[in-house]
This record gives C-alpha cells, sequence and structure tokens, in this order.
C-alpha cells in the first residue's frame, strides 16, 4: 500500500481502503482510548506507539461526553448517555503526539463508544 503524507495528514488509494473489511484492518489491534497533551482524546485501535506516539486506527475524537463522570469510567462502562456525546467521524489512521494516556477498554465500552451517533456537520 502507498501511504501519502501531505502537511502531516496520511492518505491511503480508496481502493486499498474497499478491498480490506473494517474488521480485518483491525483484527490484532487493541480498543483504547488515547488522551493528548493537546489535541484531545481519541477512542480507536492502537496499531503502534513509539515513545509519546501513537498510531490509532478507525478512530474517532472524543470532544465531549455525558453518561460516565471520567475517561476510567468510559472505558469501562462506554457511556449510558449517548445522544449528550460529541464523537466525531471515524479517521481511518491518526498520529497522536504527546500522548500522556493510554486506557484499555472493556468490549462494553467500545461497542457503546462506537454506537454513539456521528457528530458532524451535514
Amino acid at each position: 500500500m502507498k501511504e501519502i503524507s501531505i502537511n502531516g495528514e496520511i492518505y491511503v488509494p480508496k481502493s486499498f481502503l474497499n478491498e480490506i473489511s473494517p474488521s480485518e484492518k483491525v483484527k490484532n489491534m487493541e480498543y483504547v482510548i488515547v488522551r493528548t497533551y493537546s489535541a484531545g482524546v481519541f477512542a480507536g485501535y492502537i496499531e503502534s506507539r513509539e515513545g509519546k506516539e501513537v498510531v490509532l486506527r478507525n478512530s474517532r475524537r472524543i470532544w465531549y461526553w455525558e453518561g460516565a463522570n471520567s475517561l476510567s469510567q468510559l472505558a469501562m462502562d462506554g457511556t449510558c448517555r449517548p445522544d449528550g456525546c460529541k464523537f466525531a467521524v471515524p479517521v481511518y489512521k491518526i498520529i497522536l503526539t504527546e500522548v500522556i494516556e493510554i486506557i484499555s477498554t472493556t468490549q462494553k465500552a467500545k461497542d457503546s463508544i462506537e454506537g454513539v451517533p456521528l457528530w458532524k456537520i451535514n
């Protein structure tokens, strides 16, 4: 696969995205919540970590949440108020620098986070 980086953003050919199912892309990756120093909070499949840099696949930015009192509870229980959350659309790949926290999630939390409606402008 040929990835192209433009101004720090990673782009991949559409043909690659279509030939591999989403479940195959993240088959052996752990679903985590990542908090960064200044970019915010993300939930997704951790592909790699090197120092303070983490690569996530199929990740969503967690801009705002309700229904959990902390990221720890969100990672364990998910949210009981999904309609009050603002989780952005998933991105194929993101490289996060200045990571300060990586929290493993339960299957219940993963399902809850992935079930939150997309927060976007149409």
